[in-house]
């Protein structure tokens, strides 16, 4: 990217997203029918995997596991999305916009049975996070080039230099 300003940063981060977006509805339906040959995998853009599923796919092995991964794919998707959404915001220089990033898991606090008082789960009681993916927001910048990159990233996605 160049070091030029986008004029509306935010519509172009839009009509990206809506570009490499995934539909969680396509995925399960890609696993439930057509996971023995790997097309969920194809779709996430896991080539790996969807070429083994293809080299297998004579056997029961992959059909089995296409059904089951059918249940695990909204997750799946969803985390796709929004690593897509926060490569492309750092491509552009601009933070994650509010609500794209990683799903996070919400405690409902539903008291226990026979009191009537909500307690707050204790630090070692609460859930881990769905996901590893950067929270919203958090960017690294290059030393070398200046270009903002995921946090997490071990190396540039613009020189390549390590960060």
């Amino acid at each position: 990217m160049s070091g030029i300003p986008y004029p509306n940063t935010q519509a172009i981060f839009y009509e990206q997203y809506e570009a490499a977006r995934r539909d969680e509805v396509v995925g399960i339906l890609l696993a439930l029918f057509l996971g023995g040959f790997g097309v969920h995998h194809f779709y996430l853009r896991r080539t790996g995997l969807g070429v083994l599923y293809c080299l297998f796919c004579w056997t029961p092995l992959p059909w089995v596991l296409g059904f089951i991964e059918c249940f695990f794919m909204p997750g799946r998707v969803r985390e796709f999305n929004a690593i897509q959404a926060a490569g492309i915001a750092a491509a552009l220089g601009m933070s994650v916009p509010q609500g794209w990033g990683y799903p996070i898991n919400v405690t409902v606090n539903v008291p226990p049975s026979g009191t009537g008082q909500a307690q707050e789960p204790s630090q070692d009681q609460r859930p881990a996070p769905a996901s590893t993916l950067p929270l919203a927001g958090t960017l690294v910048a290059c030393a070398q080039c200046h270009q903002t990159n995921v946090a997490g990233s071990r190396f540039c996605s613009a020189c390549g230099a390590a960060l």
